[in-house]
């Protein structure tokens, strides 16, 4: 089940829009230049399905289903994805390191916590059981005994494939499909990994290009994307 791209830009063109009374914000991670303000539960994301609806139970149907048919060589790229929640997700795509590049590094980095500040706050107001936590004979791949069972919707790990995604598809114009269809691929190996519904990972599409937005409108941001363009100009980066 894939998100339809143009449903994603009328779903951030509306959060864009819609003004309503702020949330608390999560206390694990903070916003350094979102505002609180800025994530809006009730207006940016529709709530997810409750435990016993039939489309949970279907989506949980077709978690086994893509489990079963996931190839041995996909199921451990799907653990790797698990056990790596930074940018360097984006490796793969290319034949550098993107922590060699500080700047570059260290813009996606603050995308990334604006993304996990946002993403924590969805988690805390909705609650929703993981399909494990649900369903107990759901394969997962992450093997932890204290992954917390009710963080499921949106995801983290695709919240931020997609923001930073999005960043980098930017600053690389030249492989911004890779990148894009890299981001998809990570958000897909939370399912694989039976951690996710499609649904989670869906939500995640939508806050991850939101926040992407939203931070390129910020001229403080802009800022630091301009000295990071640069850097990977300066260094012949592929794509550049």
């Amino acid at each position: 089940m894939k998100t339809n791209v143009m449903t994603v830009c009328a779903s951030i063109g509306l959060m864009l829009s819609v003004a309503m009374v702020p949330v608390a914000q999560a206390a694990e991670h903070h916003l350094q230049y979102l505002q609180p303000a800025d994530i809006q539960v009730t207006a940016l994301l529709p709530a997810p399905t409750e435990d016993n609806s039939p489309s949970t139970k279907a989506e949980l149907g077709e978690l086994h289903a893509l489990i079963i048919a996931s190839s041995s060589e996909r199921l451990a790229r799907a653990k790797w994805d698990n056990d790596h929640e930074d940018p360097s997700l984006f490796d793969t795509v290319f034949d550098f390191k993107l922590e060699k590049f500080p700047k570059t590094w260290s813009l996606l980095k603050m995308v990334q916590n604006e993304g996990d500040a946002s993403a924590d706050v969805f988690k805390e107001h909705f609650h929703r059981k993981r399909p494990w936590a649900v369903d107990p004979s759901m394969p997962r791949c992450d093997g932890s005994s204290t992954a917390h069972p009710y963080r499921s919707y949106p995801s983290g790990h695709s919240t931020l494939g997609y923001s930073t995604g999005y960043v980098l598809a930017q600053l690389l114009p030249g492989q911004s499909q890779a990148i894009l269809d890299r981001a998809s691929d990570y958000a897909e190996s939370r399912k694989i990994c039976g951690v996710h519904y499609s649904s989670d990972t869906e939500a995640s599409h939508v806050l991850g290009i939101y926040i992407a937005t939203k931070l390129m409108a910020d001229s403080r941001f802009i800022k630091l994307f301009e000295d990071a363009r640069v850097e990977l100009k300066a260094a012949h980066a592929k794509g550049s």
